[in-house]
């Protein structure tokens, strides 16, 4: 007669600690992978801080857009981050809700850009990739990411009625900012 196992049973604090305990790891894995492969990023995180903002609209619920955007965070440190509401008036009258937030944490802001580079489609990659001038300003990577797709939990560029999501680096020429992409797999 084979003996049952008991199911193991581990707290949500358990996991919580466990999942920043692999992030910290895998933060560390990854710089000192980049301080040891020679390339000219440094060891040091390249984000100085990223805006994120989306608009709720009177015909959406502020909360599944709030959802959407928290989405985009690891939830991990979703704590991490706290929104700003602002109660906007659009041009007909229409009641508009802007939620923002800026992610001044730079471990936080690099954990962002790995779930974005992990997220983000090939094809969508591909598309920044071809695209990438008009993308790049003065050391800020903008992109626009679909409310609806993040609502679900998958991740996709888009145009209108978008997340916004500015990215600030440390290097500031297009060249540079590419390269930092690439090595975090945002662009193939």
């Amino acid at each position: 007669m084979k003996k049952m196992l008991k199911p193991l049973r581990i707290s949500w604090r358990a996991e919580n600690h466990r999942a920043r305990l692999s992030l910290r790891e895998n933060l560390k894995v990854k710089s000192a992978l980049i301080k040891s492969s020679g390339s000219e990023l440094s060891s040091k995180i390249p984000i100085t801080f990223i805006d994120l903002r989306v608009f709720a609209h009177a015909t959406e619920d502020v909360d599944k857009v709030l959802t959407a955007v928290r989405n985009l965070i690891p939830a991990e440190l979703i704590d991490m981050v706290v929104f700003k509401k602002s109660n906007l008036t659009g041009h007909h009258g229409n009641p508009i809700v802007l939620l923002e937030t800026k992610i001044k944490d730079r471990k936080v802001a690099q954990a962002v850009l790995e779930k974005l580079s992990q997220g983000l489609p090939i094809l969508d990659k591909e598309t920044l990739s071809s695209e990438i001038g008009q993308h790049v300003e003065k050391g800020n990577l903008y992109l626009r990411l679909d409310k609806q797709s993040a609502y679900l939990g998958k991740l996709r560029l888009c145009q209108t009625d978008a997340i916004h999501l500015r990215i600030h680096f440390k290097k500031h020429s297009v060249e540079e900012v590419v390269d930092i992409c690439r090595s975090f797999g945002l662009l193939p």
